[in-house]
Formats: C-alpha cells, structure tokens, sequence
C-alpha cells in the first residue's frame, strides 16, 4: 500500500467520523440535517461528475442508483432522530454495528461470501464480537431508568434505519455501474427523500424546512459525507487499496465520530465507561477486519 492510497484510504475516517459530530453541532431538527446534508451531497456530486465528464445514467441503472440514495436517506433521518435521543457517541457505534451485520449477512445469503465451513465459524465469531462492542460502547455506570428506556428506542430505531443503509450498499448491485458513476443518481434519491420529507412534515403543521436558514448550513455538514463516500469509492478501486481494505479504512470513522461527540458535544463519560466504550469500538474493528479477509 503506497502512501498515496493509504490517505486517500483514510478519507472516509475523517468525513464520516467527523459529518455526525458537525451536524450535531449545527443543531436543529433532523429534517433541517437531512436536507442540507443531501444538498451539499448533491453540490459536491454535480461538481465531481462535470469535472470527470460521468454522464448521468439512465433507465434501470439510474432507478436503482436512485433507489440506492433514497435508502440512505431515509436511513440516516432515523440515525439523527437517534442522535436527539441518546447522543451521537452512542448512536454511531450501534449503526456502525448493525450496517456491519447488515453487510455480512447479506454477503452470505445472497452473495455466497464465506462458503467453507472455517469461513463461517470465523465470520459467526466475528459478529458476535460486533454486538459485544456495540454493548460495550453504551454502557452506563449509573443506570437511570429513563436513559435506559431512551437507549432501547434509540436501538430499535437505528435497527430499523439498518433497511435504509443495506438499501444504499445492496440496490447498486442490480446496476452495471461504478461507484463513481453511481455516485450523483444517489445523491438526487437522497435530495428527493429530504425534500418529501420537508414537506411530509410542513402538512402536519411543522415549520418547512426548505424555509429555514439552519437546513442550509447544514449543507456543510453534507461536504464532509460527501467527500468521504468519494474517497472511499476511490480507494476501494483495485489499484488503490481494493475493497476489503478500503471497506476496513473506512470503518475506522467510527472511532472518530464516537469520541469528538464525547469531547466537542459534551456527552460525557465517566473514565470507566471511556475505557469500556473504547474496547468496545477496538472489537468492533477488530471485527470488522475479520469480516472482510475470511
């Protein structure tokens, strides 16, 4: 691995470990995160395919890529809702968890990944050990029976919200396009979702959002996605870092998005929670490493 891979490799760390911490900074509702995060996604999209020269697909290709943005989307207004309820620190290692369940299992089912037996035993292992992190990383020291109750919607919710992102990975698949070429549809299926969903909630008599000035300065939080979904469809090209290493770059974001919601947003943790929130997020690298080498 040269050191040119090796940094574009480590793009997404610092987009995506970084895109929850600022968008939590910013405030305001998740309709006024998911729109302005999807119109800077589409900006840095429009902006990336005139200067590649990428035509936009059509027919199936753009359906399903679309289908692909619109996933993510509504998966990621459920992450944000998440966010309100226990904090950032706590949602990501546990939506971290369950796309990593999600990519496996899916890999297995339908793709026929792990198919010896060796394979399977080390791969069940290894999403063992990914609940085990994600459990670790929201332990409390002092239990409190609203946390809790928050805690466990916040769980069932990012549980849900796991559709959306195996939605976003797995329509793709039905394309004959690169992560490149797929890039700007799924930005337009991810524009669309926030803009019905501003609407959706204007008619239930809430503020709409397209009016609010917040929405848009949320669309800087979008850049930070924006360029992490780049660089890692980047790096896991074949001649850059390839997917399975890439894929393991990539996840390291987690780390970065647990412990700058603990340092800059103020959630904090006692000294014991920090020591088990960190082993928590070490297996469910560890883990994810595993996963994608068996």
């Amino acid at each position: 691995m040269n050191a040119t891979a090796l940094l574009i490799g480590l793009g997404p760390l610092l987009g995506w470990g970084l895109y929850p911490t600022i968008a939590s900074k910013i405030g305001g509702r998740p309709v006024n995160q998911i729109l302005g995060s999807t119109i800077g996604t589409l900006l840095f999209a429009m902006v990336f395919a005139m200067v590649q020269g990428i035509a936009l697909p059509t027919g199936h290709d753009l359906i399903f890529a679309i289908i692909s943005g619109i996933g993510w989307a509504s998966a990621q207004i459920i992450t944000f809702k998440a966010f309100t309820m226990v904090g950032s620190s706590r949602a990501m290692p546990v939506t971290t968890a369950f796309q990593l369940l999600g990519a496996s299992l899916w890999g297995v089912i339908a793709l026929g990944d792990w198919p010896t037996t060796a394979a399977k035993l080390f791969g069940g292992l290894a999403l063992v050990l990914i609940i085990i992190g994600a459990s670790l990383t929201v332990w409390s020291e002092h239990k409190d029976a609203g946390n809790a109750r928050l805690l466990r919607q916040a769980v069932l919710w990012l549980a849900v919200g796991e559709i959306g992102y195996w939605a976003y990975s797995a329509a793709p698949q039905a394309t004959k396009l690169s992560g490149m070429q797929a890039f700007l549809p799924q930005a337009i299926g991810m524009v669309l979702v926030g803009i019905v969903y501003a609407i959706f909630l204007a008619l239930r008599g809430e503020k709409l959002a397209l009016t609010e000035s917040i929405s848009y300065r949320h669309i800087f939080s979008g850049l930070f996605f924006a360029f992490a979904a780049l660089t890692y469809l980047i790096s896991a090209q074949p001649d850059m870092n390839g997917l399975a290493t890439g894929f393991i770059l990539s996840q390291t974001s987690v780390v970065l998005a647990t412990l700058t919601g603990i340092w800059f947003l103020g959630q904090k943790k006692t000294s014991k929670e920090m020591r088990i929130t960190v082993l928590g997020l070490v297996l469910i690298l560890v883990a994810a490493t595993v996963t994608v080498l068996i």
